[in-house]
């Protein structure tokens, strides 16, 4: 490959000092890209180099200079990756390409962006290499190796060539000259004229889509799939694909019907293997389908053979067939313009108004008159049982006279009046001639059927729709070739539409000038059988029939041979993509790119068509094929015109989002006229492998229009939600799920998405988050992981939802972070989820609980529900199942119903389906507890929820010396642990020591009644022994008050053990006496000391009271629930309120803690 650039100099430009420098630095992208395997060797073209600088530099003196040319080899292999950014090629010598010159600015930018300079000449040839050749697929599909690649031929066809002759050889085919004159005498010139407009209008009008997008850039291979696929995305595109695959098939084996009829009826009846002489009525037709699959399979072989052994005869025998079609579509005008003149003698013999089958009589008379006398005829002898004139004949034929009438009076005869209306049959009715008087007696049975010319099939108008339509598909075959155009943007959309001009004139011609020349009675003659058995359009044609016959024998021949050679193309482009990964095997072929594989499998499905036999019958089936994918071809045109898409630029103007949506409404149309059991098949078909490719097909991201739809509907819907808040009806939880990860960012919670699936069952929003700690500079790589480590997970645990990380200085703002900033608009979460804080209460964890408390009082103060389970790690996972037990709910304050809606949810999943609902709520002293269950009975009934009611009666008691000391000893370790300023090793030793001298009498106190209960926690087993020692970690002296009633401590009893207490005693005295040095306001033993005589809050001790009742109540009733639900009570503000929590909990093994978000979330009407 040689590329050649041209330096010059304007009068008002002064000379570059360094021009070799300069022109190096202008071929900087091709050294690149030719690398060591450039023609010729570098000395050479440094030699040319300078001796152009030189040759420059001593022209210097003058204005002007003659323009230098370089010419620089490359290695002919261009590359398609090489324009873009990030090209590895573009920036693998940087050091070398920009030192000392003059971008230095821009050198951070070169390692990943190519110079202009670089990047225009392979820009501007890149639109010549993907062009449908099989070194672009290997290209992008990374399957071909270097040195395999070979130059891809600069494409020569031109518009005529190119488009217009394929399209017109496409389009005219087995339907104009087998169908089209019975089309007319069935439907009338009126009805036959409206079909062919209305099926020309939607072709057209689906051109003009087909040419915006085949003009909106490149079109490599793979025509109409290519468009639709890369316009509406791999889902449509694959749906669209197949079915325009299986049109194309369907459509061979139409084309291979025809020509098997065109031989067995009207070239060589003779060859029928089952002979249909004798046979009548079902008989004759099961032979003649017989005959037409025997055959049909026989040609299909043949051609599958041809198209095996090499395309390339297909191709040399394209215009051959596109010669016969033209000079037979012009035989037929030829002989319409001689009717005029001379009309040809075309004798149709009718009995009364009843066409007579003209193989079984010579004369078209009952008697003959010669010189012995009267004579019958061959006509007598079939409808009287014996020659002689006395012989008992059929009634009708007694009856009614023998008529010849003129089968073609010509084109100023005046005919077209009595042919202005369709005339519709059922099937095995006669073909009368219209105003044509005939005797006979209603009542009599009809004899002797099979000597007159009857319907073969009940006819409609629909049914002519469904018949005629094949006849103008092909308007695809321009763009399947854009590969091979010189101007495919240009010669596309002229060739297309001049095709599609050209062919509905000659179909809207033909309507009316066969309605003007042919007789009403051949016209409804399908196989010509009143007329010798010649082909009807054939009888008009001059100079002979046989031009027709031999001409329309071949072009469906041809057509056929073109649907084998297209369809498996077709087949292997969408197989190449990967979106079906069950047609992958199809994607392979010979050697030379051949599709072995999917020629075999569009042979299979055109036997299917060929083994129904029937061309009006194989005719509605491709239509709607092919109806369905011009249906998506205007979708796609008016959905990227209406969305504006920034890349919809196409060259093509004359088009208009209207024209696309008319044209997509008649296909729409056109496919429930044709057949309405047809079309839903076809569009359950399509709908199937829809959603076959979107739950297992390869995702592909093509910017296609269905996601700029998506995009806009999204938009849409978020402003719509913008306007106010959802009704209770329409409430659901809208999951802001909050995780850590760990070192490694791996998730710590994972049953977290378990429970979160469980809850949402892909309903609804859900957001997974998690914060890191650090600037975002330097935690991007961190956070990517942490993302995709979150999205693995969502996926594993098939949670439907967005994930996000936030990262920030300390852990505290970025999980405020992802409280404010999460969601879209009025897309934002309701209810956050969130595990309860792991080992809180150990003292390095001090911060845990802090960051718990803070994110509770932010989701109250942000109005949001908020769901707490608490021993996470014992929830099922979503492959669990409980085949029995309850979900309870403990209902001690309302909070909007979503203590009711929670367990409704969880009951959805199969993990939970199978537990019974229990409601618990609790009875004060001066409540009537049977009316209390009777009103939540009702309550119940009127949400339509099913559950078991229980009231629990909890009347005020004493509060126990074990509650007074419990809360004592939990308000003097937060108050040693925030007053004590030591070290992390020094507090942890002191703290031990006290305990180690409390823990005995502390047991001793401890009523017997009150037992504690492990519960399984996410806590690893090596920390559970230390378990009991955090539990009773009471800092206690000889003054701690044993109850509640007096108002000043009473004295210790003497058993106490002091001897550890006054060790510790001793020694902190001697801290406190000795330490002169210690500033002011730090917290010394004597500090401490003081701790231990104070006493506890009375609110404190009220809650604490509270939390052990309703504990107690708890593990009485639930204590074998697979599911504890309980109120979350008000927001925590410090450590005490964490311990409230933990006593409330305690010895349950699953527990989800409940806060709403203020707002009623359930209702009782509907």
């Amino acid at each position: 490959m040689s590329q050649r650039f041209t330096v010059s100099k304007s009068d008002d430009v002064r000379l570059p000092v360094d021009i070799q420098g300069e022109v190096n630095l202008l071929f900087e992208g091709d050294k690149c890209s030719s690398g060591a395997e450039a023609e010729g060797d570098d000395a050479a073209v440094a030699e040319r180099a300078e001796s152009a600088a030189a040759a420059a530099a001593a022209a210097g003196g003058t204005e002007a200079w003659t323009s230098t040319v370089v010419t620089i080899k490359g290695d002919n292999n261009p590359k398609e990756s090489s324009p873009f950014i990030n090209s590895s090629d573009a920036a693998a010598e940087k050091s070398q390409q920009y030192d000392g010159k003059h971008m230095a600015l821009f050198e951070e930018e070169m390692d990943t962006s190519p110079m202009v300079s670089s990047l225009l000449s392979s820009l501007a040839n890149y639109s010549n290499l993907p062009q449908g050749s099989k070194e672009h697929e290997e290209a992008e599909n990374n399957e071909a190796e270097p040195s395999r690649k070979k130059p891809v031929k600069a494409p020569q066809l031109g518009t005529l060539m190119g488009v217009y002759l394929p399209c017109i050889q496409n389009i005219f085919g087995v339907i104009l000259f087998l169908r089209m004159t019975w089309l007319v005498g069935i439907g009338g010139i009126i009805g036959t004229f409206v079909i062919v407009f209305m099926c020309c209008t939607t072709t057209m009008l689906t051109a003009i889509s087909m040419s915006a997008i085949a003009t909106n850039g490149v079109v490599p291979a793979g025509g109409s799939y290519y468009m639709i696929s890369r316009s509406l995305g791999p889902e449509f595109g694959g749906a669209v694909g197949i079915c325009f695959y299986l049109g194309t098939t369907y459509a061979g084996a139409m084309y291979i019907l025809g020509a098997i009829e065109l031989l067995l009826i009207y070239i060589a009846p003779k060859a029928a293997i089952f002979p249909l002489e004798g046979l009548e009525g079902a008989e004759a037709e099961a032979a003649l389908l017989n005959n037409m699959r025997v055959y049909g399979t026989i040609l299909l072989t043949s051609m599958a053979t041809v198209v095996f052994v090499g395309v390339k005869y297909v191709n040399k025998l394209a215009l051959v067939f596109l010669a016969c079609v033209i000079l037979s579509i012009l035989a037929v005008y030829a002989g319409v313009i001689k009717t005029a003149v001379d009309p040809p003698e075309f004798p149709v013999c009718l009995l009364g108004n009843r066409t007579l089958v003209s193989k079984s009589f010579d004369v078209c008379a009952k008697t003959v008159e010669t010189a012995n006398g009267t004579v019958t005829t061959q006509l007598w002898r079939i409808f009287c049982d014996s020659p002689l004139l006395n012989a008992t004949c059929d009634k009708y034929f007694v009856a009614n006279n023998i008529t010849k009438i003129q089968g073609i009076p010509g084109v100023t005869s005046g005919l077209w009046t009595e042919n202005l209306f369709g005339t519709y049959y059922e099937k095995g009715d006669l073909i009368a001639r219209i105003n044509m008087e005939s005797a006979e007696d209603v009542d009599d049975p009809l004899t002797n059927a099979n000597r007159y010319v009857l319907a073969d099939i009940t006819s409609f108008f629909t049914l002519l729709v469904g018949i005629y339509f094949p006849s103008v598909t092909g308007i695809m075959a321009g763009s399947n070739r854009s590969g091979d155009l010189r101007d495919a943007q240009k010669s596309i959309p002229v060739g297309t539409i001049a095709a599609i001009t050209t062919t509905s004139f000659v179909y809207m011609s033909s309507v009316i000038l066969f309605g003007a020349c042919i007789d009403g009675v051949v016209l409804r003659d399908k196989f010509g059988e009143g007329v010798h058995g010649n082909l009807v359009i054939g009888t008009l044609a001059w100079p002979s029939p046989w031009v027709i016959v031999i001409g329309s024998f071949f072009s469906t021949c041809g057509a056929g041979l073109q649907s084998l050679t297209g369809a498996p193309r077709l087949l292997q482009a969408i197989a190449k993509d990967g979106i079906v990964p069950a047609l992958r095997i199809f994607g392979h072929g010979k050697a030379n790119g051949e599709p072995t594989w999917s020629l075999l499998l569009t042979a299979l499905i055109c036997e299917t068509g060929i083994l129904i036999a029937s061309l009006d019958s194989v005719a509605p089936i491709l239509s709607m094929f092919f109806l369905m994918c011009y249906m998506f071809v205007n979708l796609a045109c008016a959905l990227q015109t209406l969305l504006r898409t920034p890349n919809w630029r196409p060259r093509f103007k004359f088009y208009h989002w209207t024209l696309s949506f008319l044209g997509m409404s008649l296909c729409l149309t056109l496919m429930f006229i044709c057949s309405w059991y047809y079309a839903i098949v076809a569009m359950v078909i399509a709908s199937s492998i829809y959603k076959y490719i979107e739950f297992a097909g390869a995702e592909k991201e093509w910017g296609d229009g269905i996601r700029g739809l998506s995009l806009s509907a999204a938009r849409y819907a978020l402003m719509r939600l913008e306007e106010g808040p959802p009704h209770t009806k329409n409430w659901r939880p809208q999951l802001l799920v909050l995780v850590s990860v760990d070192a490694e960012q791996n998730v710590e919670q994972p049953r977290l998405l378990s429970l979160t699936n469980q809850l949402k069952a892909g309903k609804g929003l859900t957001i997974v988050g998690t914060a890191l700690v650090g600037t975002y500079l330097d935690n991007y790589e961190h956070s990517q992981k942490a993302e995709q480590a979150l999205r693995k997970l969502m996926e594993t645990e098939k949670v439907k939802g967005f994930s996000q990380v936030t990262v920030s200085s300390n852990l505290r703002d970025a999980t405020s972070h992802l409280l404010q900033a999460s969601g879209l608009g009025g897309l934002k979460h309701n209810a956050v989820l969130v595990s309860w804080p792991r080992n809180w209460k150990q003292g390095d964890e001090h911060q845990t609980w802090r960051n718990f408390v803070e994110l509770v009082r932010e989701t109250t103060a942000a109005h949001l529900a908020l769901l707490v389970p608490k021993n996470i790690a014992a929830f099922p996972s979503n492959g669990e199942r409980f085949t029995e037990g309850h979900i309870d709910v403990w209902w001690i304050v309302h909070d909007g119903g979503m203590l009711m809606l929670l367990p409704f949810l969880l009951r959805q999943h199969k993990v939970w389906r199978k537990c019974k609902m229990r409601i618990f709520t609790v009875a004060q002293m001066d409540d009537n507890s049977i009316q209390m269950k009777k009103d939540l009975t009702t309550f119940l009934y009127h949400l339509r929820i099913d559950a078991m009611v229980e009231v629990v009666e909890m009347h005020d008691g004493d509060i126990s010396a074990y509650t007074y000391e419990k809360t004592l000893v939990m308000e003097q370790r937060s108050q040693m642990l925030k007053q004590i300023n030591l070290t992390k090793t020094e507090r942890e030793r002191e703290i031990q020591s006290i305990t180690d001298s409390s823990r005995g009498s502390i047991r001793r106190k401890n009523p017997a009644s009150v037992t504690t209960q492990l519960s399984v926690s996410e806590e690893p087993p090596e920390e559970k022994e230390e378990k009991p020692e955090e539990e009773v970690q009471l800092i206690h002296d000889n003054t701690t008050p044993t109850s509640p009633a007096t108002a000043a401590p009473p004295p210790a009893p003497a058993e106490v053990a002091r001897s550890p207490g006054e060790q510790v005693q001793m020694t902190w005295t001697e801290k406190c006496d000795g330490d002169a040095s210690k500033p002011a306001g730090a917290a010394t033993p004597c500090g401490i000391k003081d701790i231990f005589n104070m006493k506890p809050n009375q609110s404190n001790v009220r809650r604490m009271h509270t939390a052990l009742r309703l504990n107690e109540a708890i593990m009485k009733k639930s204590s074998e629930a697979k599911l504890v639900l309980l109120n979350m009570p008000g927001p925590p503000k410090n450590r005490t309120d964490m311990e409230f929590l933990e006593v409330l909990t305690e010895g349950l093994n699953r527990v989800l803690l409940v806060r709403g978000g203020g707002r009623e979330v359930i209702t009782i009407y509907s």
